[in-house]
């Protein structure tokens, strides 16, 4: 079957190819995460709220791109057969995002609010997760086979620091534009706001997506020995995997988990906490901002560790951040609300930076070489069964209970479970989480006996809270609160030390030159310039080194000062001058 050069897969990729490739798989990850920044997000909620969603909708909503996952399964079938799957990926994906242009259009052709509107785009968006579901079967393998081992964490983190970047400036305007739209439409027009964006987004974002994607190469798919296996034994595979089949339990229950509050957090805040649109996409920037200062905590440590243990810590601040939503009313909206959303909102970019990372890489890790696409199938299949149950299961109760109180402590303890799950799962090189939080901590120890040796703040390095290092995720909120403060510190001591060794280097450069040029060039150049000149140069020179005589001494005078003031910290505390230094 041929379908032409631009889909041929090629046995082998040179360097070259390969460097394109992740530069285009990059410029993928940035086109679709900006676009999705607003599919799958409170604006897709509002704009569902607008056409006359109930809460039950909302779950449902919620669940469809997770639920329509499922068909991968069959799939399967179809990339083992044609065995291109760079042709089936992006065939499936340029159908999928085509469908966005109906789904803003709908406010046009149907009255809104209306149970017709509701219902054409959960249709449309059921449509939509099947094709997501071909895309992302041919996906998985595809990229396991592309992009190298042993830059997994550093290669994702990079891309979806990017990606996570680009979403959050398309959303906050997104949003933005949504709100004064509102205020000056009218209320019948209010929501053809959502299909501007909805169109804009398409266009130049959704569409962007498949095109590069289509620039992308694609190595051949291995030949497995023997005859084609059939479904049955292609699925059965993982499933006899004892470990493989733990880790998609683990993914079961942890997607269950997580989506049974978090697709309602937007929710809440549009109509319990009565925030404006912008305002809840403006803390989910927030979120994403976190989410790439900590990419470059969790890729590296990922890499040099494994993916589970960072997966087990960021998981159980995840769960601690759930657990914190339920203090957010007490129990209607009070001073400390909007405080608290903040602080929630960054530690669940901090966590959901390291959750996503993981569960993408220890799938690939786990999966044996020729036989991804079933593997990372089954494990989509578990991930996205979870994630398609969890809102379900929460819209109806929030739809018939109370509403959406008692939904985070439900998803904390069930995901206490699923944390349990994963200290079940083998990967070949794991560490204990304590090594890696006694990384963490070395690395803040510095800023931790600064802080002791100013007076008044000893009590910060000596307060009596050494029991919360012991508290699954609070231990971690610590560790990485602590790393990215002492980074910080670093980064700005490693700049003043930068701008003071260029100004004295500058200095000594300019007096080695002038005094050449005293030296060696007057003589050469009297002739042309004449006395005048000379002297004229000559008094030029003398200024400049008394100048530079000035500045070495005032650096001369502040580090005196700097040594004067660390000799009589060390003295106060009594310690190793060495160590302090």
């Amino acid at each position: 079957m041929n379908l032409g050069g631009i889909f041929r897969p090629k046995p082998t990729l040179s360097a070259a190819e390969l460097t394109h490739g992740l530069r285009m798989l990059t410029f993928e990850g940035v086109t679709s995460t900006a676009f999705t920044s607003i599919t799958t997000s409170g604006f897709l909620a509002a704009f569902a709220l607008a056409l006359g969603a109930s809460n039950f909708h909302i779950g449902v909503l919620a669940a469809i791109p997770f639920i329509t996952q499922l068909f991968q399964i069959p799939f399967i079938l179809l990339v083992e057969r044609l065995r291109h799957r760079k042709a089936i990926a992006v065939t499936a994906w340029l159908a999928a995002q085509l469908l966005w242009f109906p789904i803003a259009l709908i406010p046009v052709f149907l009255g809104v609010p209306s149970a017709a509107a509701v219902s054409v785009l959960l249709g449309l968006m059921a449509i939509r997760g099947l094709l997501a579901a071909a895309t992302n079967c041919a996906w998985n393998g595809w990229i396991r086979d592309l992009v190298p081992q042993q830059v997994l964490g550093r290669f994702f983190s990079h891309r979806q620091a990017l990606s996570t970047l680009a979403a959050s400036g398309f959303g906050l305007v997104a949003a933005l534009f949504v709100d004064n739209w509102r205020n000056l439409a009218s209320e019948e027009s209010a929501v053809f706001g959502y299909t501007a964006v909805l169109l804009v987004g398409a266009l130049f974002l959704g569409l962007a997506s498949p095109a590069f994607m289509a620039r992308m190469p694609e190595p051949l798919m291995q030949q497995l020995s023997g005859s084609r296996p059939s479904l049955k034994q292609m699925l059965s595979s993982p499933l006899r995997d004892a470990n493989f089949r733990q880790l998609m339990k683990f993914l079961f229950v942890w997607s269950f988990a997580l989506n049974l509050a978090v697709p309602f957090f937007a929710v809440y805040m549009l109509m319990w906490l009565k925030l404006p649109l912008s305002g809840v996409i403006a803390l989910s920037v927030l979120n994403q901002l976190s989410n790439v200062l900590f990419l470059r905590l969790w890729g590296p440590l990922a890499d040099r560790f494994n993916s589970k243990v960072i997966l087990s810590l960021s998981a159980s601040l995840y769960l601690l951040v759930i657990l914190g939503w339920t203090s957010t009313t007490m129990p209607d909206k009070f001073i400390l609300t909007i405080p608290l959303l903040v602080v929630l909102h960054i530690f669940a970019g901090a966590a959901s930076a390291g959750v996503t990372l993981t569960v993408g890489t220890i799938g690939l890790k786990l999966a044996p070489q020729g036989q991804a696409t079933p593997y990372l199938a089954c494990a989509s299949v578990a991930t996205n069964l979870g994630a398609g149950l969890g809102p379900l299961v929460g819209g109806l109760f929030a739809a018939t209970l109370t509403g959406y109180g008692f939904l985070p402590p439900v998803a904390f303890l069930i995901g206490l479970v699923a944390l349990n799950m994963l200290t079940s799962v083998r990967e070949e090189g794991e560490v204990g989480r304590e090594v890696v939080l006694e990384d963490l901590r070395a690395h803040s120890l510095g800023v931790s006996r600064a802080v002791s040796l100013v007076p008044g703040l000893r009590f910060v390095a000596r307060s009596p809270l050494g029991y919360l290092r012991h508290v699954p995720g609070v231990d971690v909120a610590l560790g990485v609160t602590a790393y990215q403060v002492a980074s910080l510190s670093r980064t700005a001591v490693a700049g003043a030390n930068h701008v003071l060794g260029t100004g004295a280097d500058i200095a000594s450069r300019m007096g080695h030159a002038i005094a050449g040029l005293e030296i060696s060039g007057l003589e050469e150049e009297t002739e042309e310039l004449g006395v005048e000149g000379a002297d004229l140069v000559r008094h030029v020179a003398g200024k400049a080194i008394h100048a530079l005589g000035e500045i070495a001494g005032d650096i001369g005078h502040l580090a005196e000062e700097s040594v004067k003031a660390e000799l009589d910290a060390v003295g106060r505390v009594s310690i190793d001058p060495e160590e302090a230094f």
